[in-house]
């Protein structure tokens, strides 16, 4: 294929792809939106329940520190402390 009609043939398959791209997709089915939203609710749990092992796990390497540097200063208490995030609890919304 010549130089001077690859130029358009690229530009006709670029815009037909772009058309296809933004074609709109169908609504989600209500039990389709419930499912992505327990899915988002457990996600961030999963979150929330991460960020509380690893809260756990500083303070049980800060209690190390402390304990085997005899130089450490004294445990402080600077912030509100771990909090557990309990179990995963969704609340669906209830059905009409």
């Amino acid at each position: 294929m010549t130089p001077f009609l690859r130029s358009p043939v690229l530009a006709l398959c670029a815009a037909s792809v772009c058309q296809l791209a933004s074609a709109k997709l169908p609504a989600a089915s209500p039990e389709a939106a419930a499912k992505a939203a327990e899915a988002s609710a457990k996600a961030a749990w999963t979150g929330k329940v991460g960020n509380y092992q690893l809260c756990l796990a500083q303070d049980r390497v800060a209690a190390h520190y402390r304990k085997t540097t005899p130089s450490a200063a004294p445990a402080r208490a600077t912030g509100p402390g771990c909090t557990d995030p309990g179990p995963f609890v969704h609340t669906a919304a209830p059905k009409p």
